[in-house]
């Protein structure tokens, strides 16, 4: 670490009392895994129920648009200040407190008589996950081992990437098999396994701290953050140069500055030490990422349609086309401690950004209507497997850059970054995607009648809902829409390959320093030692 680190008090670690065993430790990694997996998987569950809660409430699209993104929104705006303050009262009271109330909202979500119930709900679901997601990768910085804590920030990295997809799967079955409003059994389960076993496996641990706690700083964060995500929530909607984007935008940004400006004034006693973001490990952490996960986000933006509006496929079938990818993902989360234990963090970082790249330009160049599934597949593999290797990594290289007694700060850090990323990469991979399809099918048009080919324009499921009522141009514009939507693939994907690219070359260049095991815990010793710290089993 650099001179930039404020000076700490001794740390007692959690094993003062008993370092835990084997068993305890693995009772410790599934435990946050559950915990993470609701968080995750509600998400994302919700967007395959968008049609049944609109017909049920008669619902717009905009106020099911805020069901889905109020939880998001909630979400990102409080990990900072939750996170710090689950560092100061206890991380397991956090926990078992965050976990409860997501439970009871998931419940009443599901018990939901009307739209605005649900979003009430989703609102105390999106504050709870922002206590429950930093604490669960802080529980495993602040209790692992240094040799263990790697191999169990892979699994954590590899349920946060691959777990959207797979709740977004069993989302979709049920809705299938049951109705919508089993979506929620999921999170409900899933939260009362963990709570069984966050009161029977989890030590606690808080941070003892002569400083008042930054509550400026909380609130200033969560501005900006509501802000700045709103703006990307919402701009693709409203159109970016609408005057309430605007607004949200220029108090996103001010908020943002005056954060920066009051952590540097409060130095030592920050929320946030943000002159940690000289160092390599905390910059190239934050903004691997940040692109890692936009183009993730992005990219699920793009395969939908393609598999649904293109293929023709099912909801369900849909999902499970993107198992390979996410399961490629959870895999190489998994084997990336080992692969930078031999090669370094740098090397594996730059390793997977370089495949993620190439899986975009694969699916680039080789795909089309004709082509179908198989004319994709190779680049999404490629994808899954970059994003698992630079993921992991890229969470240890940011919550090694601050104190173990600072590791709900950051864990909620490394969960910004990435609400960050998934939101910005589906406001501009789409607005790219939505774009190049209207310049390519603007010439397909000819002699569509007037009103079904503006229909047409707005997007290829509205150019094949509006498709037969065309009469015998229905099966060309079909086609045409198909085609379209290929084009703005392509244009959306090289794009994404490109700022993969700039990715690729800064990494490489400024990515985490390769230093050994042995000698990174060298390194870290000091550090540890002057963090203070209380823990309890």
């Amino acid at each position: 670490m650099s001179s930039n680190q404020p000076p700490q008090a001794p740390y007692t670690p959690v094993g003062a009392r008993g370092t835990p065993d084997a068993r305890q430790l693995r009772a410790i990694l599934i435990t946050v895994s559950l915990a993470l997996m609701a968080v995750i998987a509600s998400v994302s569950g919700l967007n395959v129920a968008q049609t049944h809660m609109a017909v049920e409430w008669d619902a717009s699209q905009t106020t099911v648009l805020w069901i889905i993104n109020i939880y998001t929104l909630a979400l990102a705006a409080l990990l900072l200040p939750l996170g710090a303050i689950g560092d100061r009262l206890g991380r397991k009271p956090m926990l078992t407190t965050g976990l409860v109330i997501f439970g009871a909202s998931s419940v009443v979500a599901g018990l939901a008589p009307s739209a605005a119930v649900m979003i009430g709900a989703r609102v105390a679901a999106g504050i709870s996950a922002a206590m429950i997601m930093p604490i669960t990768l802080a529980v495993i910085t602040s209790t692992f081992p240094e040799e263990e804590r790697g191999k169990a920030i892979g699994v954590w990295t590899g349920v946060a990437g691959g777990g959207g997809i797979l709740g977004m799967f069993l989302s979709a079955l049920l809705v299938d098999v049951a109705d919508w409003r089993w979506l929620f059994v999921l999170p409900v389960v899933l939260v009362m396994a963990a709570l069984a076993m966050t009161l029977k496996s989890v030590p606690n641990s808080r941070e003892r701290s002569t400083h008042s706690f930054d509550t400026i700083g909380a609130l200033v964060s969560t501005i900006a953050v509501i802000g700045l995500i709103f703006v990307l929530q919402e701009g693709p909607e409203r159109g970016w140069t609408d005057p309430i984007t605007l607004i949200s935008l220029a108090v996103g940004v001010i908020a943002a500055v005056a954060f920066v400006a009051w952590e540097l004034h409060r130095r030592d006693a920050s929320l946030l030490d943000v002159r940690l973001f000289r160092e390599r490990g905390l910059a190239s952490g934050s903004i691997t990422l940040l692109v890692v996960f936009g183009v993730q986000a992005g990219i699920a933006v793009v395969l939908f349609p393609f598999f649904q509006a293109v293929l023709g496929w099912s909801g369900l079938l849909s999902t499970v086309a993107m198992m390979p990818m996410a399961a490629m993902m959870m895999m190489a989360s998994g084997l990336a401690p080992k692969m930078a234990a031999k090669i370094g963090a740098r090397s594996t970082m730059t390793v997977g950004v370089a495949l993620a790249t190439l899986g975009l330009a694969l699916m680039a160049l080789f795909v089309s209507v004709d082509g179908g599934y198989l004319s994709i597949l190779a680049g999404m593999l490629a994808m899954g497997i970059g994003m698992g290797l630079s993921m992991t990594p890229s969470t240890e290289a940011i919550t090694s850059s601050l104190p173990r007694a600072k590791q709900g700060v950051a864990s909620a850090l490394n969960d910004v970054t990435r609400e960050f990323g998934t939101a910005l990469g589906v406001a501009m991979l789409g607005a790219l995607l939505a774009n190049g399809y209207r310049s390519a099918i603007d010439d397909k048009l000819d002699g569509v009648p007037a009103g079904a080919a503006d229909t047409a324009r707005e997007g290829i499921a509205n150019a094949i809902e509006v498709a037969p009522k065309t009469g015998s141009h229905a099966q060309n514009l079909i086609h045409a829409a198909q085609q379209s939507f290929v084009d703005g693939w392509q244009q959306a994907m090289w794009i994404g390959a490109a700022v993969m690219g700039v990715l690729l070359v800064y990494v490489a260049l400024r990515g985490p320093k390769n230093t050994a095991p042995a000698e990174a815990d060298d390194e870290a010793a000091p550090e540890a030692g002057a963090a203070e710290s209380v823990a309890a089993r």
